[in-house]
């Protein structure tokens, strides 16, 4: 017997989840030892970039504003070859080199539900409704009469109905597992960076690394008012020498809401600063859109830049999507590409390298 992932959010959950993403994490830098800060965005990409299946390239950007005939295919073209190219693979094959984590985890995923399938529990769960056709778990009419439809010109004879229901299942656990992609980008990013500082040499060595760790349990952060929710950081370095602290918000894209968090993240942040001491604010993403990284580079607290450093995992990306664009243009790359030159929006190679030489 077969069961769809879909019936037990508890599978994937187990599969997608802290525990496993650490599990995983370790088997994959097992196999890596050290990392390089030269190499740390290869590992980046490796785990976690994926094929926009829509298009079939390396996403990078919106896949509505992707398909054929529009600005961003031209640029997701550009950033396939650059990242095919730097990865050493041709560019027909970057889908089996990249998103590690996430086809591990769907592996683990299926594997957990076939065993909860198979299990006596199941069975004597059924057994009271042995011989009365019960829908078997994967049945889905509709989505078969879709699928049979569309290629019934090519068909000789009618699937079984176990076949049917297997290949339902299928497709339905694919759209399972790619909606949790968006979880799996979201804190396996934080964990992914967090593997990567432990691994550089010197920096763990200089610095405590803490992955959503509450503010409070940080050296000087008080908590807040009772009545208000504790603050979590993504990812937060303390330097062991002189207790500096870097509070990193992690995220691999930048949507408009997250741009209006860095500062009522940074608020709140200030407001429990009880010892007064500048606390560093750094942002790490893989955004793509120009005008979101420059805003991110260009926002000011008072008199200040509100982020002490934005770091994009690879800037060589984002350079390569625009280079259509000319420097003559007014599009918000041409200041891009000057954060980029100035450093202001630096690369994951240099922020890491900058943390073992700052210690």
């Amino acid at each position: 017997m077969e069961v769809n992932p879909l019936e037990s959010t508890k599978l994937a959950n187990r599969a997608f989840g802290e525990e496993n993403r650490a599990r995983l994490l370790a088997d994959y830098f097992s196999e890596v030892g050290d990392v390089g800060p030269e190499t740390a965005w290869m590992h980046v990409y490796k785990l976690l970039l994926s094929i926009d299946r829509t298009i079939g390239l390396a996403h990078c950007y919106e896949s509505d504003k992707c398909q054929p005939g529009r600005p961003w295919y031209a640029r997701s073209l550009a950033f396939h070859d650059w990242v095919s190219g730097a990865l050493g693979v041709a560019p027909s094959e970057l889908g089996t080199e990249i998103d590690w984590l996430f086809k591990r985890a769907s592996a683990d995923l299926a594997s957990y539900a076939l065993r909860a399938g198979h299990s006596e529990k199941v069975r004597q769960q059924r057994r009271p409704y042995q011989g009365r056709a019960f829908p078997e778990p994967g049945d889905d009419p509709e989505l078969m009469s879709i699928v049979l439809d569309g290629l019934r010109p090519w068909l000789n004879s009618m699937p079984p109905a176990t076949a049917q229901r297997v290949l339902a299942e299928r497709i339905m656990a694919y759209l399972t597992h790619e909606n949790k992609r968006k979880n799996l980008i979201g804190e396996g990013f934080e964990d992914t960076l967090a593997a990567i500082l432990r691994r550089v040499p010197g920096i763990s060595d200089a610095y405590t690394i803490h992955t959503r760790a509450m503010l409070h349990n940080l050296p000087g952060f008080h908590r807040g008012p009772v009545n208000e929710k504790p603050r979590q950081v993504d990812l937060a370095l303390v330097r062991k020498s002189d207790q500096q602290r870097t509070l990193i918000t992690a995220k691999w894209s930048v949507r408009a809401d997250r741009e209006e968090q860095f500062m009522s993240d940074f608020r709140d942040y200030a407001r429990v600063n009880f010892g007064g001491e500048a606390f560093r604010y750094v942002l790490v993403t893989n955004e793509f859109d120009a005008a979101r990284l420059v805003r991110a580079c260009d926002r000011r607290a008072e008199n200040s830049l509100l982020l002490t450093d934005v770091v994009h995992v690879n800037p060589n990306g984002p350079k390569v999507a625009y280079a259509d664009v000319s420097p003559a243009s007014k599009n918000k790359c041409v200041d891009m590409r000057r954060h980029i030159e100035s450093r202001r929006l630096s690369s994951l190679d240099d922020w890491l390298q900058r943390l073992v030489s700052d210690h």
